[in-house]
């Protein structure tokens, strides 16, 4: 394999990961908010706001990755032209 298959191999490594840690952060997030809003109805107003600003964060995180395999994939500082 060529230097340039395993850089495609990471791209897609970091966006795949990236993506499926980023759905079961928001979807266990998700879960515990609506179990929160069920047992405490009068905090559903805090919580939701709280839930919206991390659901936020962790699809940064998620954005960041996608942003290092593009620079990877596009302008690999690895690999001499």
């Amino acid at each position: 394999m060529t230097d340039i298959s395993f850089v495609a191999l990471a791209c897609g490594l970091i966006i795949g990961l990236g993506a499926i840690g980023a759905c079961i952060g928001i979807a266990l997030m998700g879960g515990k908010y609506l179990e929160a809003s069920a047992r405490q109805p009068e905090l559903m107003n805090t919580l939701q706001t709280k839930m919206f600003l991390l659901a936020g964060l962790i699809d940064a995180a998620f954005l960041i990755g996608v942003g290092i395999a593009m620079l990877f994939a596009f302008a690999n500082p690895f690999i001499a032209k």
